[in-house]
């Protein structure tokens, strides 16, 4: 990745200021309560949803169990189509690809389809520094680009954002970038829907140059797959000259009908629609209808990486819905800014700490950005157990360990900050395998319980400021048992 939002403290740090932002909180619980609400009846219309959720996990795991033989066989079919392959290894790698791409073109303008990808990789900043203004057409990123903010949220990027911010970055920043908005503008959703509309329609019948991502991408085809609601990604696909779409290579599925599965369970778990109002395929190129010329990049950029986890590469599953977000109560409190990366929520939480390593402050933090009460992993379409994959990146913050890192077997180190949690599992491990020692220290503990403190000392403090410490009991299990027999003698 090309690294976290810049001047973004670790997790704990930004989630404490975010919880103390009102309306911040009072925007993200009407958004995330009423998508969570929609969804859970969008879901309930299906009997089979346990069945298409299981075929959903079985095709990504197929999939990325046999990815090297799917992507030749996209690369295949994509040239047979008529469009161009590139390789990307990484976000630099990426970057002077598209950029190189686009000056060719002579152009220095693009219109931009919704793409993560091309977030992830800092693609916008890399053409501006080229020269090449990068102009987003989603009606969610274009809030987020006038009002030079970031994304805090995967489906929705503005959802911090209430009606009458939007109206007053529309007002205040439209003029900057192209047809200013209308005067007298108000904050009704048509009039903020409009104002977008004109403002973005001289840039789809101007712009030469188109760059998207893709939800999926189809091998034995080479087609690929773009589901939205607005319409705006279509005309980013359809009318420049030139489409460069940028897409990881855990986008991929074998077949239509894999497919298939797919475009039932993400509408549903995303929008709550039971199918996207625009559904976008293309294969290559065809003269007279759509772009004359079309590349395809394939990007890593840390997914080898991730795939060679057993635990972690289930995160690669990912089909950018949403669903865990909604639910996630740290998500709704803390908001997407939080996690200091373009993926956010729970699936980030696990996600960017492998694309991008555990070896940052904010990095080894986001595994710890959960409660662990496994809302996420029972709406995921595609059934990643999170609160799994958490755990294991928190082993590997704290103990370090072997992983792979840009293709190569490395021993990671144990962050910083964890001396003590390292100490505290040692002697754990030491006593949970000596049985006397064991015996004699909860036998200690029992009978000096009245003298123990009612909170925890030092870094324990945090933990018992919310919570009551348990009261230690009068005898240990194990002498309870001897002495009653095993309950048998209670009564006598």
């Amino acid at each position: 990745m090309s690294g976290t939002f810049v001047g973004m403290p670790a997790f704990p740090r930004a989630a404490h200021d975010a919880v103390r932002d009102k309306t911040l909180r009072g925007n993200l619980r009407h958004a995330t309560h009423t998508i969570r609400a929609k969804r859970a009846n969008a879901v309930a219309e299906l009997c089979d949803w346990a069945a298409l959720r299981e075929a959903g996990k079985r095709i990504k795991d197929h999939t990325l169990r046999h990815l090297d033989r799917y992507l030749e066989q996209v690369e295949e079919s994509v040239t047979a189509a008529g469009g161009v392959v590139h390789w990307a290894a990484d976000a630099d790698e990426a970057n002077r690809i598209i950029t190189g791409l686009v000056k060719a073109t002579g152009e220095t303008e693009v219109v931009k389809v919704k793409s993560m990808a091309t977030q992830e990789i800092g693609l916008n900043e890399a053409l501006e520094a080229e020269g090449i203004a990068a102009y987003e057409t989603d009606l969610a990123e274009l809030i987020v680009q006038l009002g030079k903010d970031r994304p805090s949220h995967i489906l929705v990027p503005a959802i911090h954002r209430n009606r009458g911010e939007i109206r007053e970055v529309f007002a205040r920043e439209m003029g900057e970038w192209g047809r200013p908005a209308p005067e007298g503008l108000t904050d009704t959703p048509a009039d903020l829907a409009e104002a977008a509309r004109l403002h973005l329609r001289e840039k789809f019948l101007r712009a030469k140059v188109g760059i998207s991502g893709a939800n999926f991408v189809v091998a034995e085809t080479g087609t690929l797959v773009v589901v939205e609601s607005e319409g705006n990604g279509r005309m980013c696909l359809t009318l420049p000259e030139t489409l460069i779409s940028v897409v990881g290579i855990e986008k991929v599925v074998p077949t239509w009908q894999d497919l298939e599965v797919f475009l039932q369970t993400l509408p549903r778990s995303s929008t709550a629609e039971r199918m996207n109002p625009y559904t976008s395929t293309w294969t290559g190129t065809t003269d007279g209808d759509g772009p004359s010329t079309f590349h395809l990049v394939l990007l890593d950029n840390g997914r080898t990486d991730t795939l060679a986890d057993r635990i972690g590469r289930q995160a690669l599953r990912c089909i950018r819905c949403s669903a865990c977000l909604n639910v996630c109560p740290v998500y709704e409190r803390a908001g997407g800014h939080a996690y200091g990366s373009v993926y956010p929520g729970p699936i980030g939480a696990i996600l960017s700490p492998q694309l991008r390593g555990t070896g940052s402050e904010i990095d080894a933090s986001l595994p710890y950005a959960s409660s662990l009460c496994g809302a996420c992993y029972e709406v995921c379409p595609v059934a990643i157990d999170i609160p799994e994959v958490l755990v294991h990146l928190r082993e590997r913050v704290v103990q370090g360990g072997p992983a792979v890192r840009h293709g190569n077997k490395v021993v990671l180190r144990p962050a910083k900050g964890h001396a003590a949690e390292r100490a505290a599992m040692r002697a754990a491990r030491w006593a949970l395998t000596h049985p006397g020692a064991l015996r004699a220290g909860q036998r200690l503990a029992s009978r000096t319980r009245r003298l123990h403190p009612r909170a925890l000392p030092g870094p324990g403090r945090a933990w018992t400021d919310t919570r009551t410490l348990p009261q230690l009991p009068a005898e240990p299990f194990r002498d309870w048992w001897q002495r009653t027999g095993g309950g048998k003698d209670r009564g006598k």
